[in-house]
Order: structure tokens, then C-alpha cells, then sequence
């Protein structure tokens, strides 16, 4: 049995988390750790970390990057290793992950989806290919998502980018600047409303004909799929950063 400390238990995905893992028979939420303890779990919920007496054997965290820091910090202490899938770091933020990795293993995600890093492997080889095209990713999210743009739409930019020689510049808004695109911008837009759970498209807008490859999420039950395998995965891993390249083979 694997034992689970859940952070950002009250949560969406931390309720689809629960609802997954209350299936399936290998692992178990033996606490929880959000900003207030909502009184709707059947398992006790932290505020402080400080008082956790519970001994996990991972933890699993969906929440806001600085709970995310504030849980990495308290896994780092007991040499606990942990599933990431929080998106929206700043760059300081991810550097005192890298440097956790050194102490734990981290497997880090900005999406769970097997299918979604897929795409993120397809778009790679297709912008080495569609020399001459436009690219603009175009990403979709309920309308309480924090971030913008999504962690999944700057996880295929910089894919893309990186296929490209890191060539490219990212524009988020055309509104201030009167000229015409250059060639070598990716255009990311955010579109949030309603209770859209995630779409990602990547066009490539070449003269005359254009290509597109979209992923659409219509339950956030995938995520919670991948954080299980991920936690497999990693709960036995060296320390260090690991990703979905890592998990999935996609040669």
C-alpha cells in the first residue's frame, strides 16, 4: 500500500484525486495538507506542517505554487518524494525545486495527460518541418484557473522553441504594438470561461493551407490517472527531477 499525503486536498483536482484513489486498491490518502481544513474529508487535514504525524510515502500536489514551495520545503525535511503538478512557478520558484531535486526525487508535470505530452512530441517534430508557418497556440480553461497562460500551453511554446533552436519569441498581446507579426514569434492567447477543464491548439499558418492539432480534456479524471502512474513511478527513483519523458517512452 502507498501511502499518500494529498496537497491542495480541497481542491478540484484534489477531490478527483480522492474519488480516483478511493477505486483502486494500492493506494490510500492518509492526510491532507490546504490552506483551511474544509471538514469534508474522511482523512485529517493539515494547515501547518508542523503538526502532520502521518508518514507518507509520496506526496501528491495540485494546488498554487506557493503552497506547492511551502509542501516541497516540509517533503524536502523527511526526505519524502513528490508528484508536482502545479503550474504557474516563477523562475525563482523553479530554482529551489531544481535544487530540492537534489535532495529527493521531484517528478514534475505541467500536465498529467499521456496524451497532451504527446502532442507536446508531435508539435515538436511538425515545427521542424512547417519551416514557413506561423505558429499561435490558442489554450481554453474554466474560468476560475489563476494562471495565464496555462502551464500546458508554455509547455508546448517551449517544446516548439526549443526545436527551433530556441529562435522564437513568445507574444501574449498585440494590442500595444502596431506592426505586423514577425516571423519568428509564437502568438500565445488564453481564453477562460465557463467550466471549460482544458483545450490546447497549435496552428501552423502557412500561405494558402494551414495545420492544426488540438487536445481537448473533458474530465479531470485523466490527471488524476497520471499523478497514480507518476507516483509509481517515482516512489522508488534516485533523487532528482523527472518528467512524463521519463515515465513514457515516446520513441
Amino acid at each position: 500500500m502507498i501511502n499518500v499525503l494529498l496537497n491542495g486536498c480541497n481542491g478540484n483536482m484534489g477531490k478527483e484525486i480522492k474519488k480516483y484513489i478511493d477505486n483502486i486498491e494500492n493506494f490510500s490518502i492518509i492526510c491532507g495538507f490546504d490552506r483551511i481544513d474544509s471538514g469534508d474529508n474522511d482523512f485529517p487535514v493539515y494547515t501547518d506542517t508542523n503538526s502532520i504525524i502521518e508518514t507518507p510515502d509520496i506526496i501528491i500536489d495540485f494546488s498554487v505554487p506557493t503552497a506547492s514551495i511551502n509542501i516541497l520545503n516540509y517533503a524536502v525535511s523527511k526526505k519524502i518524494p513528490i508528484v508536482i503538478a502545479t503550474t504557474g512557478f516563477s523562475n525563482e520558484q523553479l530554482y529551489v525545486l531544481q535544487e530540492a531535486s537534489k535532495s529527493i526525487p521531484i517528478f514534475k508535470s505541467s500536465n498529467m495527460s499521456l496524451e497532451i505530452n504527446i502532442m507536446n512530441i508531435l508539435v515538436s517534430k511538425l515545427s521542424k518541418l512547417l519551416t514557413d508557418c506561423d505558429i499561435e497556440i490558442i489554450e481554453t480553461h474554466h474560468k476560475n484557473k489563476i494562471d495565464a497562460p496555462s502551464g500546458t500551453a508554455l509547455m508546448l511554446a517551449d517544446s516548439i522553441n526549443s526545436s527551433l533552436n530556441d529562435s522564437m519569441t513568445y507574444t501574449y498581446d498585440r494590442t500595444s504594438s502596431r506592426e505586423r507579426r514577425k516571423s519568428n514569434e509564437i502568438g500565445i492567447h488564453s481564453v477562460r470561461g465557463g467550466t471549460e477543464v482544458g483545450k490546447h491548439t497549435v496552428l501552423f499558418l502557412g500561405d494558402n493551407e494551414s495545420f492544426e492539432i488540438t487536445h481537448t480534456v473533458s474530465s479531470r479524471k485523466i490527471f488524476a490517472i497520471g499523478a497514480i502512474k507518476a507516483s509509481e513511478f517515482i516512489i522508488n527513483k534516485q533523487n532528482g527531477l523527472y518528467g512524463m519523458e521519463n515515465l513514457v517512452n515516446f520513441n
